[in-house]
């Protein structure tokens, strides 16, 4: 027993941890908003308990749904509510309709994320199987109204309020529940935000931030676009990562000025790239240059050169986009990995570098963020 070199430990409410914890920063960390106190209702993801049968990459005869099955790989659910186990419906209902829906697992959101977005029903294990890391649950921005209170009831935000009001406050600057188009930021054809430049061009660094124009106002999307930036600063989820492992994340409560925008912006824009809305992944930088059957076999990672096969492979693959995670996979392995033994067509090759591309933005746009003073 001597031999032992003893740790006093001094555990403390609530969580009584037998291990040392670094909490510096602990009363800073507090200040910020609870995620999970922002939104006001969430779900689990859904759970069919026969995925074989009821999640498929063809659609269904009936009932048939768009479904984030895993990060990059919108896939189709037969969402009848008689065959679908945990269905979600309370909650998932309001993502049947225009809406978009942030993940955020209770812990670790360190180095490998865990969170993301979607817009329409999502699977249970969207980030990472359930009950081990990346799993988490759905928070959507808007409500819809119950169908029988007519056409003229529209949709509220799903946040909570007495904190929108105390964001208010602090931003000098007026709410909306909707965009407005004639604000900040570009809307394309289908009202969808585009954080872009006034010229409509994607955000290469900083100084493309500094043009937009300043908020005349502010709606839910930005709060998640604000959001999804803080929690894409690598600086700011290491100076935390100990009470992120802990509980759903906090973040500051935004301040108006210059930082506000240029975080708006960038986590608008990694959103757009996450759901491969914006235009950049269109603009692939990998190749896919021998002719083949196609089928995905063993995968294997050379200088660059992502093997699908023996012979066929994408080409100028980032090694940083390989092995990028988000949750507790890694999409440019996953993604392939899930089509074993298929033959990959023209849609398939496209989507795939487009990924590569999303993977690798996300990288660059996260030193953009790092530039940023979070607080």
């Amino acid at each position: 027993m001597k031999s032992i070199d003893w740790a006093e430990l001094k555990p403390d409410e609530p969580n009584f941890f037998f291990v040392n914890k670094n909490f510096t920063g602990q009363k800073e960390y507090e200040k910020g908003v609870k995620v999970d106190e922002l939104f006001s209702i969430n779900t689990s993801g859904v759970k069919t308990h026969d995925d074989s049968n009821l999640i498929s990459l063809q659609k269904f005869q009936d009932n048939n749904c768009k479904y984030y099955y895993r990060p990059f790989d919108i896939q189709n659910i037969e969402y009848d509510l008689k065959k679908v186990v945990r269905h979600r419906f309370a909650v998932m209902q309001h993502l049947l309709k225009e809406n978009i829906a942030i993940l955020f697992p209770r812990q670790a959101i360190t180095e490998k994320f865990g969170f993301f977005v979607s817009k329409g029903l999502t699977d249970i294990n969207y980030t990472g199987t359930a009950g081990q890391f990346g799993a988490g649950l759905i928070f959507p921005l808007y409500l819809y109204p119950d169908p029988t209170l007519g056409a003229e009831a529209e949709r509220v935000p799903n946040l909570n309020m007495e904190i929108v009001d105390s964001i208010k406050e602090k931003l000098g600057l007026q709410f909306v529940s909707e965009k407005n188009p004639k604000d900040s930021n570009v809307y394309s054809n289908d009202d969808t935000p585009k954080h872009t430049t006034p010229t409509g061009s994607h955000i290469d660094n900083l100084s493309d931030v500094k043009n937009i124009r300043p908020l005349g106002s502010f709606a839910p999307i930005d709060l998640l676009d604000y959001i999804y930036a803080v929690l894409h600063s690598p600086s700011y989820r290491e100076k935390y990562k100990e009470f992120l492992k802990i509980d759903f994340p906090r973040v500051p409560y935004p301040n108006y000025g210059e930082s506000f925008r240029k975080l708006v912006a960038l986590g608008g824009e990694i959103r757009q790239i996450h759901l491969l809305e914006s235009p950049i992944v269109e603009k692939f930088i990998t190749q896919y240059p021998v002719d083949g059957d196609n089928v995905v076999g063993k995968l294997k990672y050379d200088n660059g050169k992502v093997f699908i096969n023996e012979t066929q492979y994408f080409d100028n693959v980032p090694q940083v986009a390989w092995e990028f995670y988000i949750g507790g996979y890694q999409p440019a392995q996953k993604w392939l990995k899930d089509r074993k033994d298929r033959a990959l067509d023209f849609e398939d090759i496209s989507h795939y570098q487009k990924i590569i591309v999303a993977l690798n933005e996300t990288d660059r746009l996260m030193k953009e963020i790092d530039k940023i003073e979070i607080l």
